[in-house]
């Protein structure tokens, strides 16, 4: 892997990662379509082991970092509620709920990653296979938005205009466990490379009554843990044989998606106060489309 590959498709996951477009399928849907070498890298990826496999999920940390970094005093208030309520053994405050919500809906996408994940990147690591889950994806977020529509329609959930000064966290930590265990199990699918984390993280907030802002928020919170797991156990790859001759490149490629997901961040903040999942949905479905058509 040469420093400008690990550059482009370093900015390509920071990119990818946050924006409702699976940064999975993109790091072996882009690298496919410019062919030669590029396409050799993801050759790697498909087998189990893999140093291009180890690199890309290594770039979790650089987008994990950006998410704790963005949302600093967030985590440190929510974190010192969670001990509270350790402490005192109750849940009272919309911090404390909030903290738990995140733990639970952890939990199903935890235990499936930690058993699956490894297992499905290698098998589905490949174009064929990314194509057809990034079309399946644009659906999804076209499902979505039907489903907002429908909902709001009957007057079950809010406008952005209604909770436009409301606080997300506080509304956020009525939602209940239920949902909590709904939007966190709907990550799983994340899994398969061309589904996109966030996206379906959206879009399950959607189905149980969230506004695309709240939907984000959450999503982005509960995606925090998640990427810095998925990082943190790829470091043995990376420091052990799988990680000879590319550690530089890791560095590279990890300050590249530093850039790009600082400005994922800020932008899809901005981007869901007022605006929908539809461009993204557009795109995963032409891009999805044309991918089957090429590698088919």
């Amino acid at each position: 892997m040469t420093y400008l590959q690990a550059i482009v498709i370093g900015a390509i996951q920071g990119l990818t990662e946050l924006f409702p477009i699976s940064s999975l399928g993109h790091t072996v849907l882009v690298p496919s379509w410019i062919g030669g070498t590029w396409a050799t890298l993801v050759r790697q990826e498909s087998s189990s082991e893999s140093p291009y496999l180890a690199f890309v999920v290594g770039l979790h940390l650089a987008t994990a970092v950006v998410l704790i970094g963005f949302y600093r005093r967030d985590w440190v208030r929510l974190i010192a509620a969670f001990f509270r309520t350790l402490a005192k053994r109750r849940v009272e405050s919309a911090d404390e709920r909030f903290a738990w919500l995140i733990v639970i809906a952890t939990v199903p996408v935890g235990i499936l990653g930690l058993v699956l994940e490894h297992t499905f990147r290698t098998l589905f690591a490949k174009p064929e296979a990314a194509a057809i889950f990034l079309t399946v994806n644009g659906l999804i977020l076209f499902a979505g938005e039907r489903v907002l529509r429908a909902r709001r329609a009957a007057g079950t959930t809010a406008t952005e205009e209604e909770v436009a000064d409301a606080d997300l966290d506080e509304r956020l930590s009525t939602i209940g466990w239920r949902s909590a265990l709904w939007i966190g199990a709907s990550q799983a699918l994340a899994l398969l490379a061309g589904i996109s984390r966030e996206g379906v993280a959206m879009v399950g907030g959607l189905t149980r009554g969230l506004t695309r802002e709240e939907a984000l928020r959450f999503a982005f919170m509960l995606s925090t843990p998640v990427i810095l797991a998925a990082g943190v156990l790829k470091l043995p790859d990376l420091f052990g044989s799988l990680g000879d001759g590319v550690r530089g490149q890791v560095a590279a490629g990890s300050v590249a998606a530093v850039i790009t997901s600082l400005f994922a961040v800020v932008f899809l903040a901005r981007w869901f106060r007022t605006r929908t999942l539809t461009p993204f949905a557009w795109y995963c479905l032409l891009a999805g489309v044309a991918s089957i058509v090429r590698f088919a």
